[in-house]
């Protein structure tokens, strides 16, 4: 599975992103599609993941309530809406795939190559 992550950039707070993450290849190994981010200087943070079967999601506390994850399954492509963005969301975006649901980096197989999101203050 290649995953191309998509649509990051400069925002300011309280402002709101879309990113989108396009897989190909063996989509059967993408029944679960994530996103984490990492900051500078700081560990890989999971931000949600969203299940290929039903849709479903779950979400890390930090971003609940201000980030949707959603998933288009005939496009292979999974978004993240990010509303009411603060300048701590600043970080580069990653989208992951797996065939289990996980919130830790080391559960998932395939890796985009991340695109940055900043939030000015």
């Amino acid at each position: 599975v290649q995953l191309q992550a998509s649509g990051g950039g400069l925002v300011q707070a309280g402002g709101s992103l879309r990113l989108s993450c396009e897989a190909s290849g063996r989509t059967i190994s993408n029944n679960v599609m994530a996103w984490f981010r990492q900051a500078p200087g700081k560990e890989r943070e999971f931000v949600g993941y969203i299940r290929r079967s039903d849709g479903s999601t779950y979400y890390g506390d930090s971003v609940k309530g201000r980030f949707t994850i959603s998933r288009d399954n005939a496009k292979n492509t999974m978004y993240l809406q990010m509303n009411s963005l603060k300048p701590e969301d600043t970080a580069v975006y990653y989208c992951a795939a797996s065939w289990i649901p996980s919130t830790t980096p080391s559960g998932y197989n395939y890796w985009g190559q991340g695109t940055q999101v900043t939030v000015s203050s």
